[in-house]
């Protein structure tokens, strides 16, 4: 039997290297994908060697609606059927809205939002015939508390979560599970250069757990919202 296929976007570092470690080690074969061609060439080398698994790669830039389709180009060439898609790609850049440079939202919205919703609309007919599809889309806690220094973050994860809640109804006739992963403070390059010490923080591979146990479960069964916070609260 075939082993099931991950596409995993953002996978290079942080959260999404850790969900792509855990996909692997469960068995799954994998696509991921960044905009360091340097970083996936490493990490795909790395799990290729420890789990024995198929891994390809493509680097592109997903707020860019034509390198969407050509990073599902890239995929759909490789494989015909995908059981899992997890959109991680995603940008945080801090401000206030009132003073922020006004192309931050922009930037935000086509990396948090856009690319999401382009690379998941062009996979959505490889789901079709697979009965145990899923999408997870990572959002945030910033998806229902705004954030008073990210307002525009808040407002790119604020329109992913309502993206997964209306993608959900669209999946759910089709047997497609759409699952919103919202963590707090986690230990990633985003909080580099912070004075907390990192036991105030999650690890990466605790979202990634979490994930892999949404996906784990009974395929009648779909965990929609995932919400993951240090055990002392937000930052």
């Amino acid at each position: 039997m075939s082993k099931p296929v991950a596409v995993i976007t953002g996978a290079s570092r942080g959260i999404g290297r850790s969900i792509a470690i855990k996909f692997a080690a469960n068995g799954f074969n994998l696509f991921i994908g960044g905009t360091n061609p340097n970083t996936l060439i490493e990490l795909q080398s790395e799990l290729q060697h420890e789990y024995q698994c198929e891994c390809s790669y493509f680097a592109a830039d997903l707020s860019v609606e034509s390198q969407c389709q050509l990073f599902v180009d890239s995929i759909i060439s490789q494989y015909t059927k995908i059981d899992v898609l997890v959109n991680n790609a995603g940008v945080f850049l801090g401000g206030k809205m009132m003073e922020e440079d006004p192309t931050q939202l922009a930037k935000m919205m086509n990396t948090n939002l856009f690319s999401a919703y382009w690379v998941t609309r062009l996979l959505w007919n490889s789901f079709a015939e697979n009965a145990r599809s899923h999408v997870f889309n990572m959002c945030s806690i910033a998806s229902f508390i705004a954030y008073a220094a990210g307002g525009s973050y808040s407002i790119s994860k604020f329109a992913l979560l309502g993206f997964s809640k209306s993608l959900r109804l669209e999946g759910r006739d089709k047997g497609i599970r759409v699952t919103s992963i919202m963590p707090g403070a986690t230990l990633t390059d985003s909080w580099a250069g912070v004075d907390l010490p990192e036991s105030r923080f999650m690890k990466p591979m605790d979202v990634a757990d979490a994930l892999f146990a949404a996906w784990s479960i009974n395929q009648t069964t779909a965990m929609e919202d995932v919400i993951l916070r240090p055990i002392l609260g937000d930052i």
